[in-house]
């Protein structure tokens, strides 16, 4: 992948398709190559798709010190800047998901569609990772085990359904392989999700705006989701039944028929 020049950092990138741009914001811990191609495949019919690796990630620059959910989302439009971008269809899932939501906040005349998944907004009735599941991960990563690290990080990311499925494991394991993200990465990250908060300001956008959750997302809840779409005026809300935070690898043309059509609809 590419780097480009993006304010003050690099960040490497990837263009592919035809169409309109869609801008796809990653998640915590997740890289460019998790948007895998059952996904992408379908959408570069329609669209331009922009993929890209955050401060820290792959070959983008080194994260210094800690990040907000604020600076990630100037990340992503100066990286529009850069790749001389006017507007874009956008699509961000969980992190990527809040950082869509600033990215749309602070400059709406930049966003044609807002697509949001398996993300959380703050306020009253958001709810992020239980203590439970925030306790296996942690200890899984903190054990210096990578593999029980990555088996926990899978099975909190997948429905119980399709964890039991062994390709997509190995295509996890693989991913990993190639692109692994640091710990201290990882924790900023956190961090800057937890004190994420556009609850009240979320009826500000008025772009045309999808929001996707699983029922069994254990990362951040399906009632996330429900909270997010009321909060944007005019938003369409597709909960998908018994799947889970990774949407898109679970359903990966059902999701990428959903960004399409919603970009057909408001073109």
């Amino acid at each position: 992948m590419p780097t480009v020049r993006v304010g003050e950092i690099e960040l490497d990138y990837e263009r592919s398709g035809t169409g309109p741009p869609l801008l796809a914001i990653m998640g915590m811990s997740g890289t460019a190559l998790h948007w895998v191609e059952p996904f992408l495949r379908p959408l570069r019919q329609d669209f331009e798709v922009i993929v890209y690796d955050h401060r820290g990630v792959g070959a983008s620059s080194p994260l210094q010190g800690p990040t907000s959910i604020v600076e990630l989302a100037q990340d992503a439009a100066r990286l529009l800047d850069a790749l001389a971008i006017d507007s874009a269809h956008v699509l961000g899932i969980s992190m990527g998901g809040m950082i869509a939501q600033e990215l749309a906040l602070a400059h709406p005349e930049r966003v044609r569609t807002l697509t949001l998944g398996c993300t959380y907004c703050g306020g009253e009735g958001s709810s992020l990772t239980s203590p439970q599941v925030l306790q296996r991960l942690t200890e899984a990563m903190m054990s210096g085990d990578q593999m029980r690290a990555l088996r926990a990080a899978f099975e909190a990311n997948i429905s119980p359904a399709a964890a039991a499925e062994g390709q997509l494991y190995r295509e996890f394991l693989a991913i990993a392989a190639q692109r692994t993200v640091a710990v201290p990465v990882i924790m900023a990250q956190m961090q800057a999700c937890v004190v994420h908060d556009t609850s009240a300001r979320l009826s500000q956008l008025a772009m045309p705006t999808l929001v996707i959750h699983g029922t069994a997302d254990e990362m951040l809840p399906v009632e996330n989701g429900r909270v997010v779409a009321s909060r944007i005026p005019g938003s369409q809300l597709e909960i998908l039944d018994g799947i889970g935070h990774l949407f898109f690898w679970e359903q990966p043309e059902r999701s990428a028929e959903l960004i399409r059509a919603h970009a057909a609809v408001h073109a």
